[in-house]
């Protein structure tokens, strides 16, 4: 259904360039923002020779449509509003309630995409009290293109925050948006074009890979449709192995129904993966049972089931119907109960779990509960198991087709090349997670995006500020080699790119979730990069502490920061943690460190002849608790990377 949406809106688009009326890209809309102190774009599409006339804040400007296009400058305007906006042809078209602001481009993937909606816990306090007309946003379908840059969408709409529209803005563009107003009353567009999963080179130019020969290969492979089209149909050619029926759905009595008699479960703990439990290397389906005692007071209420994180997918069932599912394993998953889905006494509960590979079943460390009111009932700790489903191990591949929106150039060419007409006051970008394994490649990527942008929006000095990787995955108690850290270190790199600057995330990480919660200091990270490199604010520290110089004296390495601010300090109010040193044989160990001014002294028995210290180099490291005084984590660092000072 939505493929036969998509085909009939380009039909709709074909048609109506073809048509002797003007049309506006459809960004060019009722309520959106435009660029304050620059001269501002508006185009669209006429039959060549139409006469068109803009009216827009006491002004008149014409022109006339050449090759079935057309584009009017508008003089700069100060921040304000609410404007209209009269265009005039052949046809008539009025815009309302345009504001005069600060626009900004956000991109990048899922934690960018993560919308207010899937932080409503968190911040429901946030989404109840929104009320931002001057905050809007426009969200960007997920679109691709392999064939060259598009010149506009099949839809969209500039949404204002409000309780109701604000669920769907990203979350951290959200927070970025309001500090900023809050602080200079000036109306906040935001523009997002975002893609969970997505890697960096999707979102480059053709322009943007001239000195990335591999990936110019296979840009032009790619503009071959025969070739596409060939991949598409040896991938929908492949079969798989026929799964075996799910004995949980397929018995005379299904396993979710509360007449069903157990028989043959086994106890297993809540979180926890099957893998970890006893159950060897299985994929398929694993059912789990539970019945939970609720009060006559729980019982009369509306209830919502918190059931953490689940991997992959589930389906959950009390007193045999089905309350709630998800189809793939990043959401939180959250259920809500109808006021009569509990009864006072036993109520059963059952998750139909499915795990297509990999460890599978319930993420430790989140919430599991059930919740009524003022009352909570604790879901975690023994249920029952039977194993539904069994899945095949497949061999081989089919040889199958290529996943289009991890291409390079499709997301610029259908979700970038359509805005580059319309001026910006910068970009955000949250990114990485993707490419994570390929730091050094990244290091040269992500320059060459923010020149490419900056090229194509001919803006060549706009801000380009972006977050930093956070800690994620496991723990490790002793000095290690990271990946992760390796990533975060390339991503410091593109600071040398004038007018960037980068939020610090390293303590708002998650150790088991990808997409951690605390959407709200990223984006007011990021205003405050904002506030010090666009609106040139200096009566405080605005960036995170960056490692600046290091020098051996002795047994000791003296350690000096850019951006103290009021001076450095821990946060736990303990010596600073996460520091290590090595020797000339790169063996680190864990280190001594104090604060001692505006530097950091770090030694080690173990080390008497110290020359490299790193902090806070690893995947999720336990305890970065270095921080200036104005509260901005101390970026991870290694003075043994090849460009160290």
């Amino acid at each position: 259904m939505k493929a036969f949406l998509f085909i009939i809106s380009m039909l709709l688009l074909f048609t109506s360039r073809i048509s002797a009326q003007v049309r506006l890209p459809q960004l060019v809309r009722d309520s959106m923002i435009l660029q304050r102190d620059q001269k501002v774009n508006v185009w669209g599409w006429a039959k060549s020779g139409e006469k068109i006339t803009v009216s827009f804040a006491g002004k008149k400007y014409r022109t006339t449509a050449r090759d079935g296009q057309w584009r009017i400058a508008l003089a700069p305007l100060k921040a304000g509003g609410p404007y209209t906006m009269n265009i005039d042809a052949s046809n008539h078209i009025t815009l309302k309630e345009i504001l005069i602001g600060d626009v900004w481009f956000c991109s990048g993937q899922s934690n960018m995409v993560h919308q207010m909606e899937l932080h409503s816990v968190l911040y429901a306090t946030d989404v109840a009290s929104a009320n931002y007309p001057q905050i809007r946003q426009f969200w960007v379908p997920n679109i691709t293109s392999l064939q060259g840059p598009e010149d506009d969408l099949p839809f969209g709409f500039w949404k204002s925050a409000n309780p109701n529209d604000v669920r769907q803005f990203s979350a951290v563009a959200y927070f970025f948006a309001r500090k900023l107003y809050d602080t200079y009353k000036v109306p906040i567009g935001l523009i997002n074009a975002s893609w969970g999963g997505t890697p960096i080179e999707s979102w480059l130019s053709e322009d943007g890979f001239k000195t990335f020969p591999a990936n110019l290969t296979t840009i032009q492979k790619n503009k071959d449709t025969a070739y596409i089209n060939g991949l598409s149909r040896r991938a929908s050619a492949f079969v798989s192995p026929p799964r075996p029926d799910d004995k949980g759905l397929t018995g005379s009595t299904k396993w979710f129904d509360p007449t069903y008699v157990p028989k043959g479960w086994r106890t297993i703990s809540v979180p926890g993966y099957w893998e970890d439990q006893g159950v060897k290397d299985l994929d398929g389906t694993v059912w789990y049972r539970k019945e939970v005692d609720v009060s006559g007071s729980m019982a009369a209420a509306a209830a919502k089931v918190f059931l953490g994180r689940i991997v992959d997918a589930d389906a959950l069932y009390v007193n045999g119907k089905q309350v709630g599912n998800t189809t793939y394993m990043y959401p939180q998953r959250r259920y809500a109960l109808p006021a009569g889905t509990l009864k006072a006494g036993k109520n059963l509960f059952v998750v139909r779990v499915t795990n297509n590979g990999g460890k599978g079943g319930f993420v430790p460390d989140k919430p599991y509960q059930l919740i009524a009111g003022n009352d909570t009932i604790e879901l975690t700790g023994y249920w029952q198991y039977k194993v539904g489903q069994v899945f095949t191990p497949q061999r081989g591949f089919g040889g199958g087709g290529i996943a289009l929106h991890n291409q390079p150039t499709a997301l610029f060419n259908a979700m970038v090349a359509p805005f580059v007409n319309y001026s910006v006051k910068g970009f955000l970008w949250y990114q990485g997670e993707t490419n994570a394994g390929r730091p050094d490649e990244y290091a040269k990527l992500q320059p060459a995006l923010i020149d490419d942008w900056r090229s194509k929006w001919n803006q060549p000095n706009a801000p380009f500020l972006y977050v930093q990787l956070p800690g994620y995955m496991d723990m490790s108690y002793q000095p290690v080699e990271s990946q992760w850290a390796a990533f975060r270190e390339a991503q410091a790199k593109s600071l040398s790119v004038p007018n960037t600057a980068m939020a610090v995330a390293i303590d708002l990480g998650e150790w088991n979730d990808i997409h951690p919660d605390r959407k709200k200091e990223a984006g007011e990270r990021l205003a405050l990069a904002a506030q010090k490199t666009v609106y040139l604010e200096k009566d405080q520290a605005y960036l995170s502490p960056m490692y600046k110089s290091a020098r051996v004296e002795g047994n000791h390495i003296v350690v000096a920061f850019d951006n103290v601010g009021a001076g450095l300090t821990t946060n736990d109010s303990e010596e600073p943690g996460e520091f290590a040193i090595a020797g000339a044989d790169k063996k680190f160990v864990w280190a001594n460190a104090k604060i001692e001014g505006d530097q950091v002294v770090v030694s080690s028995e173990k080390v008497t002849a110290p020359m490299y210290v790193r902090y806070g180099w690893a995947d999720n490291p336990v305890n970065p608790n270095v921080y200036n005084k104005e509260g901005l984590p101390l970026a991870p660092f290694r003075t043994d990377s090849p460009n160290a000072k």
